[in-house]
């Protein structure tokens, strides 16, 4: 799997084209860790199979007390808990090595997450945020520039846009730009919607990604994480929320081709 790896934190080359990068991570992931689970256990081919079904449909939440809660596919109101490597529906009993095919999809999704965590963890730069913000652009009011609103050593910020200057602070010796300020400017030039959603969520990571369309019909998609680590630790208990702010901002700069990365990418110190 080498998609995480070719990844730049600072450059952003997870480009929309029409198939989000985020999700060929996550599958390539799954996938990965679902041909380990066929070489060791030959025998639940088929179950391992119905497991990947589910993990790629969304279908299978990880709670952060270390159980599973995993929906049914053949009921779309039930749902089987698989707590302690045991699950409650009718297969486990009877499956090879007790692996029903919800017990598998729990540890295939958990696995594929730490998988995807370890790789971002070597070449991630870090990222980190300030105020959560999870409400989608098109019920946010666009924030206007406030003069007398103190910023940290304002930016001269040569060839940004200059309604996006009063948002561009300089840190550490390096410009970067508030998310505020990029949604203001999308909305100037025409922002339509600005969607995020969660890929996955654990106690120690969150996956999101957002997904901006434009007046004009074009799209722009882009992915960013989050972890209690690498968040400030005034929002270190809500740390998935910060993922969604980042894949917004991500895609923002995308769509208004901003170089410079967004305050709230940066690692919490």
């Amino acid at each position: 799997m080498t998609m995480v790896t070719e990844y730049d934190w600072e450059s952003d080359t997870w480009m929309h084209n029409g198939d989000n990068g985020a999700r060929q991570v996550w599958r390539a992931a799954v996938q990965e860790i679902a041909a380990k689970a066929h070489e060791k256990l030959p025998e639940c081919n088929g179950r391992i199979d119905s497991a990947v079904k589910l993990v790629l449909a969304g279908d299978v939440e990880l709670l952060a007390d270390g159980t599973a809660k995993v929906a049914s596919q053949s009921n779309g109101s039930a749902s089987y808990q698989v707590v302690n490597g045991t699950c409650n529906c009718r297969d486990f009993d009877k499956a090879p090595h007790q692996f029903c095919k919800h017990r598998l999809s729990a540890a295939i999704a958990r696995r594929a997450q730490e998988l995807i965590k370890a790789k971002l963890n070597g070449t991630s730069n870090g990222q980190v945020a300030a105020a959560p913000d999870p409400i989608p652009a098109q019920a946010e009011a666009p924030a206007q520039p406030q003069a007398d609103v103190p910023l940290p050593a304002l930016a001269e910020a040569p060839g940004v846009p200059e309604g996006l200057k009063p948002y561009v602070v300089t840190l550490h010796g390096k410009q970067f730009v508030r998310y505020a300020g990029l949604l203001y400017l999308a909305h100037e030039r025409g922002l339509v919607s600005l969607k995020a959603h969660f890929i996955s969520v654990t106690a120690e990571l969150a996956l999101a990604e957002a997904e901006a369309t434009f007046a004009d019909g074009h799209t722009y998609g882009e992915c960013a994480d989050a972890t209690p680590s690498n968040v400030g630790a005034t929002v270190k208990a809500h740390f998935p929320r910060l993922a969604l702010t980042r894949a917004k901002a991500r895609t923002l700069r995308d769509a208004l081709k901003i170089g410079i990365a967004a305050l709230e990418e940066l690692e919490g110190e």
